[in-house]
């Protein structure tokens, strides 16, 4: 096999009801000039028997077995075996479409250094597609539209994990898989912002995700709400320092925030819209009124209110007040 330009970094673990379609997808790209590690992450059922097979009919298949269980060693045995300029990220249970790879890699090749390219998304199931997943979808797709990927980092992950391709040198800069940090596709794109990649994105769809009831990410604690709080609170300390912190929200999202802030060390004052709580104190906080906006000098508003009506007339008032998104507040929910 001739040198790659992309190496793509696939951790399988049980997924041989999906790994045929997933293989097939990636051997029918119209960029030919790739390179797949598998890594079995000691799956229980057929999968590594499936690669092993796909293996001896391509040579740019190439086969591992990970030596400590989990998808970040796992993204990391791959990441060291990898050849390739640049770097991509692979779902086992998913599909690529077949312009996939030639639509991130010339993204790349035409933008240069310090980029991470992306694209739109799409959600399938061969059952009962979740309403949730499409709306997440819709979303990711409409930070394509609007060029917010970086206003919009707090409150999701805003690139899929396996939608992106970044250059090799450019992964390495953000220090690849080397955290212990999950969610581990959330952290690490935490760290192209931190680290100042620009985001440049198809509107063509390059990914198409499988909801199925085994996925990881419906069945793995470290993917929970309070793993994701977590997440948001290292890199708020990272990336937004040097602000005033005023978290807005008083019900469950805004509670378990501020017990996060509280426990990572960072001040902050808190308010919300709801006349009856104004003047108490809740976890050594006195709640204020939404004032306190108009008397802080370069506030970061952080906004931990769940009801899609509640946002948006919440988002209208920080408007109002002269407030960007992205730049003076944030989603956190």
């Amino acid at each position: 096999m001739s040198h790659p330009q992309v190496s793509i970094l696939m951790p399988v673990y049980n997924a041989s009801p999906f790994l045929e379609d997933c293989l097939e997808s990636i051997l029918g790209q119209d960029f030919i000039s790739w390179e797949l590690l598998a890594v079995d992450d000691f799956s229980q059922d057929d999968s590594k028997l499936i690669l092993e097979q796909y293996a001896e009919r391509d040579d740019r298949i190439q086969v591992l077995s990970n030596n400590e269980k989990g998808i970040i060693p796992a993204l990391r045995l791959a990441f060291e075996n990898s050849t390739g300029q640049f770097i991509s990220r692979m779902d086992a249970d998913d599909r690529m479409p077949s312009h996939k790879l030639s639509v991130l890699y010339q993204l790349l090749k035409d933008n240069g250094e310090g980029c991470v390219a992306t694209g739109k998304v799409v959600y399938f199931s061969d059952t009962t597609l979740m309403d949730g997943y499409r709306r997440y979808a819709a979303w990711l797709n409409s930070l394509v539209d609007d060029k917010m990927h970086r206003a919009e980092l707090f409150r999701e992950c805003v690139i899929p994990s396996p939608a992106w391709m970044i250059s090799r040198a450019d992964l390495q800069s953000c220090a690849a898989f080397d955290p212990n940090r999950y969610p581990e596709d959330y952290d690490l794109v935490f760290r192209f912002f931190e680290k100042g990649m620009q985001v440049v994105a198809s509107d063509q769809i390059v990914h198409e995700w499988r909801d199925h009831s085994s996925r990881t990410s419906r069945n793995d604690e470290t993917y929970s709400q309070n793993a994701y709080f977590d997440i948001k609170v290292h890199y708020l300390k990272v990336l937004e320092s040097n602000k005033q912190l005023i978290l807005w929200g008083a019900g469950k999202k805004g509670k378990d925030l501020a017990k996060k802030l509280n426990a990572a060390g960072l001040s902050f004052l808190w308010t919300c819209n709801v006349e009856s709580k104004w003047g108490h104190d809740i976890y050594g906080h006195k709640m204020l009124q939404p004032s306190i906006l108009d008397e802080t000098k370069d506030p970061l508003v952080l906004v931990a209110v769940s009801g899609p009506q509640d946002q948006i007339e919440l988002e209208n008032q920080l408007k109002d007040k002269g407030l960007v998104k992205g730049v003076s507040y944030y989603f956190f929910c």
